[in-house]
């Protein structure tokens, strides 16, 4: 009796064949041949005339179906089981295909069969196949049938085919998103070639590696999805939307069931991955199939069963751009002032790394510059890389500024390039699809980077390189007014590297008429006090902003010295007006803005701000009343009268070029005195005893031990000799100086210590209307003289004319002994006139403008009768007679 079971019909191999899986298990599969017939079959060398079309019409019959088999016999040696089907409608085969002249009965058919029931079979089939020879069906036509069937992709005109749909029928499913897909492309010619199923990426299944022979495992899912794909799509009629080629040459096609897209279809039930690679390829059409994946995602089905869903919509706030780090990073700055890096998610700049992109970096750094420094942005969190090694942990988001996301904009015009996310990689811009979609149009485009063409970046000339180059770079800057540049960096609150664009060069320029005190260089540093509020408040204002310059001058190191403006305010201003630099009058008169300073100066005293947190108004009194002498004298003009002006001093050094340091008795040299006692106890307590971290610099005030007594005074350093660890000191009291090893020198940073609290009380000064002689003999002669009557004495000094230019003063001085050098001394009475009188000076042949005047003629005339008597009596330089004749 024959055998019978039932089955599902896998696929269909030709006319006569059918491809079976168990019904209770599917992976069992067997092959089934139908008895008595034949057909055409398809072959890889190329198919037989109908072929295709026999098995297509099987194929369409039984796919998918369950049947019911009878095996009427088996061959011994091959094992292939040969019978008879039957569908669920009643259909029979292979009666059937023979009717519709798809098959041929065998002429060998039941020569040897006794079976009456079988016979009568074939009588059947023979009388069905007789119709259809008779009526020209299928094979019975007679003619054509034959079909070009390609298994080569390069035979395909793509650009013809891209983006159309095509009939198509799935030949084989090696894997959820790999498949042997048939291409009809017309009646007559065929492409079979493999393709890869358009936006996603499934698990790989089991297979051999062809170089070494060695078998790999499945992906976990890989053999499910492969299932899931055969049992809807296997020899199914599809339609084929043709999108590209990979770079391996394989088809890219987006896969329609009549029920709709497959790729969907498994990202829904978590089978399959987005794949980035084809999201170009499908453009809008990726959206889709994202929104599918993503429902996966939260249900946590199979490939996402670990998925840590973010937080809905991500953190997002309104805030600053402080600072291009790169093009594709930025410093973002909150309303409370804190600070924090942020990278732009799922974007790159040109990488240091590539030649093709990195002479790209600075043009692509200056164009977020330009769109964003400065600027209030939104600031979406879309994720956070974790801290390692090389960096920082690190927010990526994306940045929107008017509503425009910066993000898209620079790969739209091709500065940055789109970063290709691992599979399980979340932390990415909400519009990936849209950022690849834009580079790949600014590739066609040739925009950017992406131009073919070399970069168009700047470079820049470093003029303070030397002094030299300074000197000659000032010559073009100081005629200019007003000049558009960049601030590159900030050095220090008042120290800056500029860039000047149009000129294609470098410098550094420091603030004139302010100084700022020190920040510190490393974050182990300590600097001077409010040194990092000043530099903060530079970054705030100017890092990085465009800005207006005007030079006035260089200092000896190849500084450019003049005006920032930034928002045509000037920041000097800005910097003094809160408390975070002092002016510094000669400067500042020289760059003609002194009024605007001081009156930003007495604000700033008058708020209590910054520096001037503890100012005590009455310190500046003396100081203004100089100030006001100073403007009244510093007119370098003839004057008829003036007032003058007494003060109390004591000389308490006298320089090897001759000039004269004094202190002004009153209140500042009670403040000091009362600093000094502090002073001392400060630094007899061995908690303090805090020596350099690093090597002290030049200009910078120091505690000094005085090796005369041992003790500390303050100090400014004139130099640096670093080999022997020795710098050469200026006591700002007292006008010495000394060289002293660093070992003796202490920070001179506490708020209590500083000349922010009390100025340097020493300052430089000569004697008036009188000249020193040149002869190193006599000069030595006259220092000691001046030396001898000043040593230890209370002194008068009139003021008879400040030059802010050089800070100096010319004063003439009155012994306090011989007279109250007030109101009854007179230039008879100075030490002046004693110099002359004694031969250790003369009066000058050319006079200064100032001494010219008609209130000096006097005096003049009185010291030139005092000279004549000196020659006479052959005193001091006049010794050998008179040595201005010829």
């Amino acid at each position: 009796m024959a055998k019978q079971f039932f089955a599902n019909v896998k696929s269909v191999l030709s006319g006569d064949t059918l491809v079976l899986t168990s019904q209770s298990n599917p992976n069992a599969e067997r092959t089934f041949s139908l008895a008595f017939v034949t057909g055409p079959h398809l072959r890889r060398e190329g198919d037989e005339p109908f072929a295709f079309q026999s098995r297509d019409y099987l194929r369409k019959l039984v796919v998918g179906k369950p049947v019911q088999c009878t095996i009427l016999y088996t061959i011994p040696t091959s094992g292939r089981e040969y019978g008879v089907a039957q569908l669920k409608d009643g259909t029979q085969l292979p009666d059937e295909l023979v009717k519709a002249g798809w098959l041929k009965v065998r002429e060998d058919a039941g020569r040897k069969e006794e079976s009456e029931e079988i016979l009568q079979r074939l009588e059947t089939l023979r009388s069905l196949e007789a119709q259809a020879r008779t009526e020209g069906k299928g094979l019975w036509e007679g003619i054509g049938g034959i079909i070009d069937v390609q298994n080569d992709i390069g035979t395909l005109d793509f650009d013809q085919w891209k983006g159309k749909s095509v009939d198509a029928v799935v030949e084989r499913v090696l894997s959820g998103d790999r498949l042997l897909v048939r291409l009809k492309l017309s009646d007559e010619k065929h492409l079979q070639v493999m393709t890869l199923v358009a936006g996603i990426r499934t698990p790989s299944t089991a297979r051999v590696n062809q170089s070494t022979g060695q078998s790999q495992p499945a992906e976990e899912f890989g053999d499910e999805a492969r299932q899931y794909v055969e049992q809807r799509l296997l020899q199914r009629d599809v339609q084929a939307e043709l999108v590209g080629i990979s770079p391996q040459g394989q088809l890219i096609a987006s896969i329609l069931h009549p029920r709709g897209s497959i790729a969907e279809f498994l990202l829904t039930d978590g089978l399959a991955r987005c794949n980035d690679f084809h999201s170009t390829l499908l453009g809008a059409k990726m959206a889709t199939l994202r929104a599918a994946e993503k429902k996966a995602q939260a249900a946590k089905l199979r490939l996402h069963k670990d998925h840590v869903a973010k937080a809905d919509g991500g953190s997002s706030s309104d805030m600053i751009v402080s600072k291009i780090q790169g093009a594709d990073a930025i410093f973002v700055r909150s309303k409370n002032g804190a600070e924090k890096r942020i990278n732009l998610s799922s974007v790159r700049g040109p990488r240091a790394n590539e030649p093709s992109e990195a002479p790209f970096r600075d043009e692509a750094k200056e164009y977020l510059r330009k769109k964003l420094i400065g600027k209030h942005v939104k600031v979406s969190v879309d994720g956070s890389r974790p801290a390692s090694d090389e960096f920082e942990a690190r927010d990526v988001a994306t940045v929107t500024e008017k509503g425009k996301n910066i993000n898209l904009l620079l790969v739209q015009d091709g500065w940055c390039s789109v970063i290709r996310h691992r599979k399980d990689d979340t932390d990415r811009a909400p519009n990936y699809d849209e950022l690849l979609a834009a580079q790949e149009k600014a590739k066609e485009e040739k925009k950017g980077m992406w131009s073919g063409k070399s970069s168009k970046a700047r470079t820049y000339v470093d003029v303070s390189e030397s002094v030299q180059k300074a000197k000659i770079q000032l010559s073009t800057l100081s005629r200019q007014k007003k000049v558009p540049a960049i601030v590159d960096f900030c050095k220090a609150g008042s120290r800056f590297t500029i860039l000047i664009p149009r000129e294609g060069v470098k410098l550094t320029m420091v603030l004139a008429g302010v100084r700022a005190p020190r920040a510190p260089r490393l974050p182990q540093e300590k600097g001077e006090p409010f040194g990092q509020e000043a530099l903060d408040l530079a970054n705030r204002r100017c890092n990085q902003r465009d800005c207006e310059i005007d030079i006035h001058d260089i200092d000896k190191v190849g500084g450019f010295i003049g005006d920032l403006y930034i928002n045509r305010e000037s920041f000097a201003k800005i910097l003094v007006e809160e408390g975070l630099a002092s002016v510094h009058q000669y400067s500042a008169e020289k760059a003609g803005n002194a009024n605007e300073l001081l009156a930003a100066e007495k604000r700033a005293k008058e708020g209590r701000k910054g520096l001037w947190h503890d100012w005590d108004p009455s310190q500046d009194e003396d100081a203004e009343e100089e100030t006001a002498e100073a403007e009244s004298s510093n007119e370098a003009v003839p004057v008829d009268k003036k007032a003058t002006d007494y003060r109390e001093v004591v000389v308490t050094n006298i320089d090897s070029n001759g000039k004269l340091k004094i202190q002004e008795i009153g209140k500042g040299t009670s403040a000091l005195e009362v600093m000094m006692n502090e002073f001392k106890k400060f630094h007899l307590d061995s908690k303090n005893n805090k020596p350099f971290t690093n090597p002290p610099k030049a200009g910078e005030f120091v505690a000094a031990k005085f090796s005369a007594d041992g003790q500390w005074y303050r100090a400014r350093v004139r130099s640096n000799d670093r080999a022997a660890k020795v710098a050469e000191v200026i006591y700002i009291d007292y006008g010495n100086s000394e060289k002293i090893p660093w070992s003796n020198l202490r920070p001179l940073d506490q708020p209590q210590f500083t000349t922010q609290k009390l100025k340097a009380q020493a300052t430089d000064a000569v004697l008036s209307f009188i000249q020193l002689p040149t002869a190193p003999d006599y000069f030595n002669d006259a220092l000691n003289f001046i030396a001898e009557v000043t040593d230890g004495r209370s002194l008068v000094a009139s003021f008879d004319f400040v030059d802010l230019k050089e800070g100096l003063s010319y004063i003439t001085l009155f012994d306090e002994k011989a007279g109250d050098g007030k109101s009854g001394s007179t230039f008879a009475d100075s030490i002046n006139k004693d110099v002359v009188a004694n031969g250790h000076a003369m009066v000058p042949k050319k006079l200064k403008a100032w001494e010219r005047g008609r209130a000096s003629e006097e005096v003049l005339k009185r010291l030139r009768e005092v000279e004549a008597q000196a020659k006479a009596d052959r005193m001091g330089m006049w010794e050998y007679g008179d040595i201005t004749e010829d």
